[in-house]
């Protein structure tokens, strides 16, 4: 908000009146000074608040493990960037591993949704606990016994085991890991996916 200055100026000085003696030479009247009041902290323009910053690769993977038992960070390759079928890019990485190998939570959440589909085969969502991230196991061979939607799980808990369903070609067992950032989690399916490699390779297993 603007603040209105008043303009300094000399006041006219009152007229002298002739007298026999010499005339004593007025005093010029003083300049009054307008100071500036200071804007107060109600007038001041508040700092623009950042947009928040998506999370990076080292503060995300810090609470991730990754999710297939047995393998180590220096056995993951970043295949995120790969060309797929139909003009895709994998946005995903797959975590190479023999059949039936267990697959468990990457990190804290809940199973928002168990889905069978012509590509991924067998395949879980997970919402993260902060409901910021959606973590997406493909091409299981089934599902742990007593999984269900809606249901929490805690980091490491058995959530199925390595397959090859889907599209992912008869004995290329392996695990499809993608992970997603979303705004809203109603729209769990929507988002923007980060590289789990990058996420992986600095993770506590």
């Amino acid at each position: 908000m603007g603040l209105a200055l008043v303009a300094c100026g000399r006041e006219p000085a009152p007229p002298v009146t002739p007298s026999p003696t010499p005339p004593t030479p007025p005093t010029p009247a003083p300049i009054p000074t307008q100071v500036s009041p200071s804007p107060s902290p109600s007038l001041r323009p508040s700092p623009t608040p950042s947009a928040p910053a998506p999370p990076s690769a080292v503060s995300v993977s810090s609470s991730f493990i990754i999710p297939v038992v047995g393998i180590q960070a220096q056995q993951l390759h970043d295949t995120f960037n790969d060309a797929r079928s139909e003009g895709r890019v994998h946005e995903a990485i797959d975590i190479i591993a023999p059949q039936e190998t267990r697959v468990v939570a990457a990190a804290d959440g809940k199973i928002v949704k168990l889905f069978t589909s012509e590509k991924g085969g067998i395949t879980i969502y997970q919402l993260s606990s902060d409901q910021t991230l959606v973590l997406y196991y493909a091409h299981l061979a089934r599902y742990a016994e007593g999984i269900t939607e809606q249901q929490q799980v805690r980091q490491g808990d058995l959530l199925g085991y390595v397959g090859d369903t889907g599209n992912a070609q008869p004995g290329n067992y392996h695990l499809h890991f993608a992970v997603w950032q979303i705004a809203d989690p109603k729209h769990f399916w929507n988002g923007s996916n980060l590289n789990p490699y990058d996420l992986l390779r600095y993770a506590n297993r």
